[in-house]
């Protein structure tokens, strides 16, 4: 990449991989709080904040959440799983001690807000556990069952479960390389959207082809993007998130 030779930064973010199997070293309350700090130097939308995380360490409640979460024996596995959180709860606790409304939570805009604002905040902490030789895995099926992960963390109303990340030291034995995305020229629009791009699809979809046939996998990018969106029944039960939204206290009308 021309004029970047050497920038670590780059190199981290270019090498990232899932990592689905740990060693046994435990991530260190050091290294925790490193993460955390990393995740909260990102940015927000008006310094608002609106996101928790939870770090899970103990066996059995991460076999729990391991089940919820689609029976992923990894996320039990990993020395540390932890636990993003949209979290308005925080900002409703400020004004019920000052005794004022928070009409705007209820609205789609915050949540939106919630759930943008907590990605942006655990992909810093990636990079970070990039930083510190451990690997990751982020985990959306932590959604499957919201209410479920909700009481088996405690979480408050207005505050809602986005996503897990698996964090520990990678196993050097896991059979995983560095998944091609599409090409750039294929997302980098310039000045005005050109569906056009989408003529480089078809390459990338042999090239992830290949990719997957040498992990032992099928299929091409375009044949998963079709599955995986192809309509409620292949969405493990997200379909009804708005409404488990709702109950939980983030209405998002």
């Amino acid at each position: 990449m021309p004029g970047v030779a050497g920038n670590e930064v780059l190199a981290l973010q270019l090498a990232r991989r899932s990592v689905r199997r740990f060693g046994p070293r435990p991530v260190t309350d050091e290294e925790l709080s490193a993460l955390v700090a990393a995740a909260q130097s990102a940015p927000t939308s008006s310094n608002l904040q609106p996101w928790s995380v939870v770090a899970v360490r103990d066996p059995d409640r991460k076999a729990r959440l391991a089940a919820l979460a689609g029976n992923q024996a990894f996320v039990a596995q990993a020395p540390l799983f932890l636990v993003w959180v949209a979290d308005l709860s925080r900002a409703r606790r400020l004004a019920a001690g000052a005794g004022v409304e928070l009409a705007a939570t209820e609205y789609l805009e915050t949540t939106l807000i919630g759930f943008v604002d907590t990605a942006l905040a655990a992909q810093n902490a990636v990079l970070a556990a990039s930083s510190l030789g451990l690997g990751s895995v982020f985990v959306g099926a932590i959604r499957n069952h919201p209410a479920e992960v909700a009481a088996e963390l405690g979480l408050p109303p207005h505050a809602v479960a986005t996503f897990g990340l698996a964090v520990g030291t990678p196993d050097p034995d896991e059979p995983a390389g560095v998944k091609p995305r599409l090409p750039p020229a294929a997302v980098l629009h310039r000045e005005r959207y050109d569906a056009a791009a989408d003529e480089h699809i078809s390459a990338y979809d042999e090239r992830l082809a290949a990719y997957n046939a040498h992990y032992g996998l099928a299929g091409n990018w375009s044949s998963r993007v079709l599955a995986r969106l192809r309509g409620p029944e292949s969405m493990a039960g997200r379909h009804v998130l708005r409404q488990t939204l709702e109950a939980l206290g983030l209405p998002s009308r």
